[in-house]
């Protein structure tokens, strides 16, 4: 199967780059990081040392000042060389994650974190799920309470806190107060230390993308500095928005680059695999499901690239963003389960890695929301049907 050709030349000057970089790091060393639930710290540093994790930040903090579509294109191209989700979820957390700094920040806040995620010397995990507060997150019980005029303190508890293991700091959506009129007001977003004298971190265990923990963490008394905050007091959920659009756009283009990479491996064995005297590829009941997958990933991909071209020019992508990352989880799921279907029982060995790839692309079915949540909101917000719940 030939490797994706972009009409952006910039875009596909990004994409054979990250092909190169990613060359290094086979399936046989994403097996090994997920079988042994290690962070790829390789990885990591590789991408760091060649400016990728700063591609999409101001070039003032020593980012490459693009835009979330070339960030789009490297997770496609990081998630097609077989590290899937395990690889990037490691870079995209950081990517996204801080969009809300990047653009509410105060200076102090920007002048200290910023420079150092462009190296990559630190790591930054996302605090917004909680146990009790789902989807529905006006429903947030974390809070902060204010100390003085310089600091805050921080009582609570988060659940599937991805990265929380390996950073430094969490960007934190907590309550500051009540009675707001606004179901989302009174919601206050800080970029908090991971300090474990305040933060007890616990991995969940889980069935795949083991490489990247995902965690409960729980929160005492933990103080955070008045400059630490991002942005408004009480208008953190709307903070936090900015990132939400990009990262379903990134995680949108992980699952169309997981899905490529098991085609790739369904179409390679199709080819070699003799029954009956002939390549089963020729078998109209394997290469039809593995044409329609291909002909799936790449419509999705278009829809990812128009969704984050609005967002790169400041235009409203919700409907955009939230469409892409329907249509490529499912595309991408769909891809990995044909693909484990045409290695018959093998694909159900680890040796060939569809399995892996099958784990990893579930996942996108279910976060950062789900499938059924993301149609509720096309069709109350796009199509103008009444609410459902």
């Amino acid at each position: 199967m030939n490797v994706p050709v972009y009409g952006n030349e910039d875009h596909q000057l990004i994409a054979e780059a990250i092909r190169h970089r990613c060359s290094s790091f086979n399936d046989s060393y994403w097996s090994r990081c997920d079988e042994n639930h290690e962070f790829p710290w390789d990885f990591y540093a590789a991408m760091a040392e060649g400016g990728w994790i700063g591609l999409s930040f101001p070039e003032e903090y020593g980012g490459g000042n693009r835009g979330i579509a070339e960030s789009a294109v490297m997770m496609r191209e990081i998630a097609a060389s077989g590290a899937a989700m395990n690889g990037c979820t490691a870079v995209h957390l950081t990517v996204f994650g801080l969009q809300p700094v990047i653009k509410f920040g105060n200076k102090r806040l920007k002048d200290t974190y910023l420079p150092r995620a462009v190296q990559g010397n630190l790591h930054v995990a996302f605090g917004v799920t909680e146990p009790n507060a789902g989807t529905d997150t006006s429903k947030i019980e974390t809070r902060a309470t204010r100390v003085d005029n310089e600091s805050w303190i921080i009582n609570g508890q988060k659940i599937w806190t991805s990265k929380a293991l390996e950073s430094e700091v969490v960007l934190l959506l907590v309550r500051t107060s009540t009675g707001s009129r606004d179901r989302f007001g009174g919601l206050t977003l800080f970029l908090a230390d991971l300090n474990p004298e305040h933060v007890v971190i616990r991995p969940i265990k889980k069935l795949g993308r083991n490489a990247v923990a995902s965690c409960e963490t729980f929160y005492d008394n933990l103080p955070v500095a008045d400059w630490r905050m991002v942005g408004e007091e009480g208008r953190g959920f709307y903070h936090v928005l900015t990132g939400l659009n990009p990262e379903r756009i990134l995680l949108a283009a992980t699952a169309i680059g997981t899905g490529e990479a098991a085609l790739r491996a369904a179409v390679r064995y199709a080819k070699e695999r003799e029954v009956f005297g002939r390549a089963i590829g020729a078998n109209q009941a394997i290469s039809h499901p593995l044409a329609d997958s291909y002909a799936r990933l790449r419509a999705a991909w278009q829809l990812v690239e128009v969704a984050a071209a609005k967002f790169d020019r400041n235009e409203s992508c919700g409907e955009e963003a939230n469409t892409a990352k329907y249509l490529a989880a499912e595309a991408g799921f769909l891809a990995a389960d044909r693909a484990m279907q045409t290695f018959g029982g093998l694909g159900y060995a680890t040796e060939y890695n569809v399995e892996r790839y099958w784990r990893e692309s579930r996942v996108i079915r279910i976060a950062p929301v789900s499938q059924e949540m993301t149609l509720n909101y096309l069709a109350q917000n796009v199509m103008g049907l009444p609410k459902s719940y």
